[in-house]
């Protein structure tokens, strides 16, 4: 049983299940205690013990029956609930059916009789379709189709039809036709649930006996390449890193207070001693920045504008203030949803309702309406982020514009996803951008994107 549980365990991990060497032990321990006798408690002090997070119990429940269920199905001896003349009658008709069809004659009487595969029908016919190169549950349903194609099980269900217009043309009457094809159909349902456990626990033990494959991290896979659980999985992290970066911060803003003297500081704060240098005082020459993020929530950049929206506001201490747009065909301001909700909360809403449209677009129109309603927002102590890829569809791309929000900023700053030997590819503007700017960070990943954002709060 304990090699059971092991394998149970590694198949979980292979799923994505993250599961420590404690846990695992934590599990041992606990059915020691509990024992298998009851399969529910069986079944809690696995669960307990190894799931900590609720996207993970879905695959707690796919792999726990296959792993300690029973792959004997409930059947029904059809034959045994019949009176000697059905009995007769049906197998008179099993008997007419065409003379080509003995094994699936053969299977219809195994199903009539109510007995599931045996182990040599299930394992033979695994063989001849393939089963041992499937190493992933995803291809659990393909491979349970072909089975069921070896097995005759889709001609099956022709010949109970064919079986059942044969006994009515017999005489049989309409309620005991329904009966047996409840009967059948229940049976039929039955093999083919036997064949979904086999495929479903052939593939687990694989997965089982494999070894991990050692998973990039996080911080390092691009945003274009990312999966649902990443996507989980980087939310969490996005707190971790905002963490790190304001202790980073705050030590710089340390070492800047306590750095270089102030002479005339310290000769204004000691002249109540007489001139003595009692109090020392320290030049400060970090300022936090202001920040304006322009960011394109195209299908391309949703990811990056997602993670970078969240960071940058759990980050507001660090910041004088943040006034946010984001466009697809055209500009809109959700500063005031940051106001009024938690980062995680905001994004969400922002996302929803701003959804991407097909090769539409436009950062130059978008550029125009903050010209003419947003510029307010922008002064010499200003640090204006554009977050995209800088590809525009070919439409203006109003480079004019992005002159001016240079020249009355600070800096103007791009991040973009793309490296730049894709920048001036297909409809990319990036290559006349990137001259108006102070800067361009690549951000395809998140350590690089919050590598930028440090950058930006280290030179406020």
């Amino acid at each position: 049983m304990d090699k059971r549980m092991i394998g149970f365990i590694r198949a979980l991990r292979a799923a994505g299940v993250r599961i420590s060497l404690a846990e695992s032990l934590d599990a041992l321990k606990g059915v020691e205690v509990i024992g298998i006798a009851d399969r529910e408690q069986f079944r809690a002090a696995m669960k307990t013990t190894l799931v900590k997070e609720a996207r993970d119990q879905g695959k707690f429940e796919q792999f726990f029956p296959l792993f300690f269920g029973s792959n004997r199905p409930p059947m029904e001896d059809v034959m045994q609930n019949m009176t000697a003349e059905q009995q007769k009658q049906l197998q008179q008709a099993l008997d007419a059916l065409s003379g080509n069809m003995q094994s699936l004659r053969d299977l219809l009487q195994q199903l009539l009789n109510g007995k599931p595969f045996d182990q040599d029908q299930m394992d033979q016919a695994g063989q001849q379709s393939g089963l041992n190169n499937a190493n992933d549950m995803s291809q659990r349903s393909w491979f349970q189709r072909r089975m069921e194609r070896q097995m005759q099980m889709q001609q099956m269900q022709q010949a109970i039809e064919q079986l059942l217009e044969m006994l009515a043309q017999a005489g049989m009457s309409q309620q005991e036709l329904r009966e047996l094809r409840e009967m059948l159909e229940q049976n039929a349902q039955g093999l083919s649930d036997q064949v979904g456990q086999y495929v479903g626990s052939s593939i687990a033990e694989r997965m089982a006996d494999q070894e991990p494959e050692p998973k990039p991290d996080l911080m390092d896979v691009p945003f274009n390449r990312l999966s649902d659980d990443d996507m989980d999985n980087i939310r969490a992290e996005i707190r971790r890193l905002a963490a790190r970066l304001r202790s980073r911060a705050a030590l710089r803003q340390k070492r800047h207070t306590n750095g270089k003297l102030d002479p005339r500081k310290m000769m204004r704060a000691n002249m109540k001693y007489g001139g003595t240098p009692i109090e020392l005082k320290f030049q400060s020459h970090h300022v936090k920045p202001a920040l304006v993020l322009v960011c394109d929530v195209s299908t391309s950049m949703r990811n990056c504008v997602e993670f970078l929206l969240m960071l940058v506001y759990e980050l507001q201490d660090q910041v004088t203030r943040t006034n946010s747009f984001v466009f697809v065909s055209d500009l809109k301001d959700i500063s005031m949803v940051f106001n009024e909700h938690e980062p995680m909360t905001a994004v969400e809403r922002v996302l929803t309702e701003n959804q991407p449209g097909h090769y539409n677009t436009d950062l130059g129109n978008s550029l125009n309406t903050f010209k003419k309603d947003y510029m307010g927002t922008i002064s010499s102590k200003t640090t204006v982020i554009l977050v995209g890829d800088g590809r525009n569809n070919y439409n203006n791309p109003r480079l004019d514009i992005v002159s001016d929000l240079m020249r009355k900023a600070r800096r103007l700053i791009w991040f973009n996803p793309e490296a730049p030997g894709q920048w001036g590819t297909g409809d990319s503007d990036m290559l006349a951008y990137a001259p108006l700017s102070h800067g361009v960070f690549k951000v395809s990943n998140l350590r690089e994107l919050g590598a930028a954002v440090d950058k930006i709060l280290t030179d406020g």
